[in-house]
């Protein structure tokens, strides 16, 4: 990296710090409801519990359907962790926190979007899906709320780019030395595993990816990454595995990590939707708990789970056609980038402005993307990317689709779009010979 791309990059992330705190500054010390993020409520509500001192519980009932004071295994334990230690050190002060995050945030995630588009590209991109990044107005907004999508995006990127090095050979490594090569690769497998294990915990849905990601780079590297994925694998397992512990100790049953897959597939996959998904129910449609049979509502969270999650795939079972055509449905919720007059005006300014916007950028870049790519294109760094956008985007389509469920695609389509901007720069005469230079 030259002087002045350093000093670009440097005032890419300065511009992106100001912006998310800024944000934080104004969402302020109250925790209240805002479009798209009621989730806050429960992660401020529950550290306050654990801080003071009553464990994974709510003081009240709370969703999905958990008595107050029973144990909770539904909200991510890392995040709340998160929430905990900022209250224990600074007191109950949810601003604080929030700077704090879109500090972090403002600095990994535009820095992460540079190194993977300058490792697939060059420089120039790096810097351009940076700036992308930076201003993209739903990473600003959700940078700012107490959620778990502004580290769970990080952590994401993180590993994409760590699995990205892991199959150049890592960084400083010379070729031809062996022992350099296999002692490079349990580090990085180390560390890869911490970055998939860290947004597992964030989010237990990204296991289903994992199995991936470790394949492709085992066969894209000519499979002499074997033991880096094993301590990768072994890394996440230690990571879960208290938690699994912790889970059992409280509930009398196998909870791997979080409970939440049985109650998503139920509610998503519900009759009462026929054919055409709705991602918050109506109140002509009553609440999600009203869907749950009465004779289940007794049992504790993690038993009520796992017997949803029964429902749920009998739904499918019951009527593959009609989970087809629903699914089918879920399509143009997740990819939504025109104002709504159902959505609140502040959602619209979002959509429009982030997602609206780039989306042409995004289409055209991986476009590019796909006619520059170097064959055999599945051993290909470019590979992983695909496979991770079109492989998230499934899973949402397949179960729940809400707009943020698709912000960790837009993370990664953001670099693509940082491609297409650089692209069609290089097509005006007289900026093309800037762009081969800066490039």
């Amino acid at each position: 990296m030259s002087r002045t791309q350093r000093r670009l990059l440097i005032l890419i992330l300065a511009v992106s710090v100001i912006l998310r705190v800024a944000a934080a500054i104004y969402l302020g010390n109250r925790v209240e409801v805002l479009p798209g993020t009621f989730d806050q409520i429960s992660y401020h509500n529950l550290a306050m519990r654990v801080a003071a001192g009553y464990g994974f519980s709510f003081g009240e009932e709370w969703w999905p359907a958990t008595a107050a004071g029973a144990p909770t295994a539904h909200w991510s334990f890392l995040y709340t962790g998160y929430l905990v230690l900022i209250y224990k050190l600074f007191g109950l002060n949810p601003l604080i926190a929030r700077i704090i995050q879109a500090v972090i945030v403002a600095i990994l995630q535009p820095y992460l979007a540079y190194r993977i588009a300058e490792d697939l590209f060059n420089p120039l991109t790096g810097l351009v899906a940076a700036a992308l990044t930076a201003i993209y107005t739903y990473f600003i907004y959700y940078a700012a709320t107490l959620m778990t999508e502004p580290f769970y995006i990080v952590a994401i990127l993180a590993a994409l780019w760590l699995s990205m090095r892991i199959v150049k050979g890592g960084r400083g490594v010379e070729p031809g030395s062996s022992n350099l090569v296999a002692r490079d690769s349990l580090w990085m497998g180390l560390w890869l595993g911490l970055a998939l294990g860290t947004a597992v915990l964030i989010r237990q849905l990204f296991l289903l990816v994992v199995p991936f990601v470790l394949i492709w780079i085992w066969w894209a590297s000519g499979r002499r990454n074997l033991k880096g994925m094993i301590v990768a694998g072994v890394t996440i397992l230690l990571m879960v595995l208290p938690f699994t512990i912790y889970n059992y100790q409280r509930f009398d049953r196998f909870v791997l990590l979080n409970t939440n897959a049985g109650y998503a597939l139920f509610w998503s996959n519900h009759p009462i939707y026929g054919t055409q998904f709705v991602p918050i129910l109506t109140d002509e449609m009553g609440s999600y708990n009203e869907l749950i049979p009465d004779e289940l509502l007794s049992l504790d969270e993690a038993a009520l789970d796992q017997a949803l999650l029964r429902l749920g795939i009998g739904f499918i079972l019951a009527d593959p056609l009609r989970y087809l055509a629903l699914s089918a449905s879920r399509i143009p919720p997740y990819f939504i980038f025109w104002p709504s007059s159902s959505s609140s005006t502040i959602s619209n300014i979002s959509r429009v402005s982030s997602f609206g916007i780039m989306l042409p950028f995004m289409l055209y870049g991986l476009y590019r993307s796909y006619k520059i790519r170097i064959k055999p294109l599945v051993k290909q760094p470019l590979f992983l990317l695909y496979m991770f956008i079109l492989l998230y985007t499934l899973m949402h389509i397949l179960t729940w689709t809400l707009v943020r469920y698709r912000l960790p695609v837009d993370a990664v389509l953001v670099i693509f779009a940082g491609l297409a901007v650089v692209d069609l720069i290089s097509r005006v005469p007289s900026l093309k010979k800037w762009v081969n230079a800066a490039s």
